[in-house]
């Protein structure tokens, strides 16, 4: 595989089934989780495992602006934060956030704990991404909190006082990183804090992630069904918590050994994973792919015949797109359901996604809700990816079968897989 700086990178087709194993980077939904809380907790925690990427530097750069200190390794994985056992010292600043939309969404909340103005900004999708339900929610429990252009996406304006608590109420359809913002820094309210969700919660799993950081830092949840969560005043203590490796993250190597008939490990992952993304090893099994938990890692060899699925994605959108650049390649349709609110993430990503399969030839129905892909013979294409990470990498998967494709912008993989390429290239030389 070639760079030219950041026009293209070049992937080279799998000549044979590949084989290795990865360990992917760690948790992006796991380590933004645990750097803040470890901020707010009492005493020094160690986090180990830790992702390094575009996001998680935003996450730590705001917090050491907030006056937590936050010593990092990237060579060990490994974050050591004091924690200032409670909310953000003062700060008067304008910060910027890039892309990354677990920092915005949760250090919205976090700020409010603080004293003091502050704005939070980011890209130009940042400023085009909703974040108005979060704001709604936190002003019902007290806080000041407006929207700088008054269209209900940042930038974020915080006139911060500290966080009554209360009642708040959000729908549940949009996204589930509203609602642990609210949770990770809701100990630190005055007073207790019920938080109702209108409706059915999207991606429930990353709210039982949110809420196992907490209990592993020593504050319980209470959960009522996923439609109101409660929890009273309380404090973090600082700890050593281990991250596993991001299971969105693992699905390219899985999809690649899928869809090559190859066999790949991922390294520290099993089926016993909390994470939601894990599901797309089952998916894999049962469009026919050999998946086990095997004693250093999750173990997966492609069938030599995929079959194409219908699926309800909600819980474990980040890898629709991983099943959509592998789907032309099933012998018979595959049809992904209920991810309606990837429209509004890094980019519109089931439009994006449509748009580039069928440039490369694929037979694609884009629906409101999701995609329906036909079996298919892709052509070689340069791939547009919308600054949008995931587009790129799963259209990378895509590129194993088709020789002469290229990935316009790659760079936007760091954003939370860094070695992504070199990942892939080890896979397809070995």
């Amino acid at each position: 595989m070639t760079n030219d700086d950041d026009i293209a990178q070049s992937v080279t087709p799998a000549a044979s089934p590949v084989r290795g194993s990865v360990t992917p980077p760690g948790s992006k939904s796991l380590t933004n989780r645990a750097l803040l809380v470890a901020a707010l907790a009492d005493g020094p925690s160690t986090l180990t495992g830790a992702l390094f990427s575009d996001d998680t530097h935003y996450m730590s750069q705001a917090l050491q602006l907030a006056g937590v200190s936050v010593d990092q390794n990237a060579a060990e994985q490994t974050f050591r934060v004091q924690g200032r056992a409670g909310g953000p010292g003062p700060v008067s600043d304008r910060l910027f956030v890039g892309n990354a939309g677990t920092a915005m969404r949760f250090l919205t909340s976090y700020f409010t704990l603080g004293v003091g103005r502050i704005v939070l900004d980011g890209s130009i999708r940042m400023r085009e991404r909703p974040i108005a339900d979060l704001l709604a929610s936190l002003s019902s429990l007290g806080a000041s909190v407006t929207s700088e252009f008054h269209n209900g996406c940042p930038p974020v304006e915080i006139q911060a006082s500290g966080l009554p608590g209360g009642l708040a109420s959000m729908p549940g359809h949009r996204s589930s990183q509203y609602a642990s913002s609210i949770l990770l820094s809701a100990p630190y309210a005055a007073s207790p804090i019920t938080l109702f969700i209108e409706g059915k919660l999207t991606s429930q799993p990353y709210l039982d992630l949110t809420t196992d950081v907490m209990a592993a830092f020593g504050v319980q949840v209470t959960n009522d069904h996923y439609q109101a969560f409660h929890l009273a005043p309380g404090t973090y203590q600082g700890r050593q918590y281990a991250i596993e490796p991001d299971a969105s993250a693992a699905s390219y190597p899985l999809a690649a050994a899928a869809v090559t008939s190859g066999t790949v490990t991922v390294r520290g992952l099993s089926l016993q994973s909390r994470q939601g993304d894990i599901e797309f090893a089952r998916i894999l099994r049962k469009m026919g792919c050999e998946v086990t938990d095997a004693p250093d890692g999750l173990a997966l060899t492609g069938a030599a015949n995929l079959r194409g699925i219908a699926v309800d994605m909600n819980a474990c959108s980040d890898v629709a797109l991983t099943l959509a650049a592998i789907a032309p390649f099933c012998s018979n349709p595959t049809d992904i359901r209920n991810v309606g609110h990837m429209r509004l993430q890094e980019t519109d990503r089931i439009h994006a996604m449509a748009a580039e399969l069928a440039r490369a030839g694929v037979q694609v129905h884009e629906r409101k809700d999701g995609l329906t892909i036909y079996p298919s013979q892709p052509r070689a294409t340069a791939f547009n990816t919308y600054d949008d990470h995931r587009i790129a990498m799963s259209l990378s998967i895509l590129a194993l079968r088709v020789p002469g494709c290229s990935i316009l912008n790659p760079s936007c993989v760091n954003k939370t897989y860094p070695g992504f390429f070199d990942m892939l290239d080890g896979l397809v030389r070995s």
